[in-house]
């Protein structure tokens, strides 16, 4: 699966001599840091998909508030809803790379070794 930014899921599998770790097993300091290129990709994958599962939750919920309007509510007028969905696309955007949710911190806490301090795992515009 390719994203526009040629990040491949396979390339986000855990990093080599991790797989066959024991839960809770210290590797070596060699294994500690990881490639700063696959955090890099990682966190740029996280950031995205944080981005798509806001984007998705905004729509979700005009999509409900234009089925709870009345007939005569501005809410069920469809006319600018391609601006709207583009403001929400925007806005969805800014709020991952501010990462307001979470979702990209949770999914790289999961991916990069537990090993990596926080503090290099920086949010930085995607």
């Amino acid at each position: 699966m390719e994203t526009k930014n040629n990040l491949r899921m396979d390339n986000l599998l855990p990093l080599p001599g991790r797989a066959n770790a024991a839960p809770g097993a210290v590797a070596p300091a060699a294994e500690d840091t990881p490639d700063p290129a696959y955090v890099a990709q990682a966190t740029r994958a996280a950031v995205e998909f944080e981005s798509f599962f806001i984007s998705q939750m905004l729509k979700d919920m005009r999509a409900t508030t234009r089925e709870m309007a009345g007939e005569d509510s501005v809410f069920k007028d469809r006319v600018n809803q391609d601006m709207q969905d583009m403001a929400d696309g925007i806005l969805a955007r800014q709020m991952a790379g501010q990462r307001a949710f979470g979702v990209a911190d949770a999914i790289l806490r999961q991916l990069l070794p537990a090993a990596l301090p926080p503090a290099s795992i920086t949010p930085g515009k995607t």
